[in-house]
């Protein structure tokens, strides 16, 4: 007959457990982001708290980022979260506007997809000044044509995001998951909790 487990050896097998556990569901399952810019305003404010789905896309090998088990591809409109591809110790979060093959214009604050004119019915625009394609890309962009293996995003807050239309693409490798549902939301500037966003389905 086996001696009893001690005190101390049964404590660390469950902290064990655990941390294996939460790293299971942090690397495959869902893992949490808090929104630190005004990006995507209004859809996610400064503060918001989300749950980000990390198998929408299919489950993907730490480290390598390889695709294991494919379950479902990025679509138009999807709020991603991604590697920052100037700077791969960050993640970003922003809006799919083109997925492989789509052909993305901005004319004069208008986005057309593939030579029409998108329903932007997400996006927002804080400025009224239009900037020449000569000066920067926020007002008019290309045509660029997205290459395979890659997305073009972009923030809701149109006039005041630094997205595709600056650093370009984002290769799909690098997108982590789908955004969910806003779970938390806390206002700093009135120190309070927004308590009408909280469970808000994102679009």
């Amino acid at each position: 007959m086996s001696e009893p487990k001690s005190k101390l050896r049964e404590y660390i097998e469950a902290i064990l457990l655990a941390i294996v556990i939460a790293f299971f569901i942090r690397t495959f399952v869902i893992q949490a982001y808090k929104i630190p810019s005004g990006s995507m305003k209004p859809t996610l404010l400064i503060g918001d708290h989300i749950l980000v789905s990390k198998f929408s896309y299919g489950i993907k090998l730490p480290f390598i980022r390889s695709t294991l088990i494919p379950i479902g591809e990025p679509k138009r409109g999807d709020i991603v979260v991604f590697i920052y591809p100037e700077d791969r110790s960050k993640d970003f979060i922003k809006r799919l506007i083109g997925i492989p093959g789509d052909t993305i214009e901005v004319r004069n604050k208008k986005i057309l997809l593939n030579g029409l004119p998108l329903d932007d019915v997400h996006g927002v625009h804080s400025d009224t000044v239009i900037i020449p394609a000569s000066v920067q890309p926020r007002d008019n962009f290309g045509p660029v044509k997205v290459p395979e293996g890659s997305l073009f995003v972009m923030g809701d807050n149109r006039d005041e995001s630094y997205d595709s239309r600056f650093w370009g693409f984002v290769s799909m490798k690098d997108v982590l998951g789908k955004a969910l549902v806003i779970y938390w939301s806390w206002n700093q500037e009135e120190y309070g909790v927004r308590w009408n966003r909280i469970g808000t389905v994102l679009h």
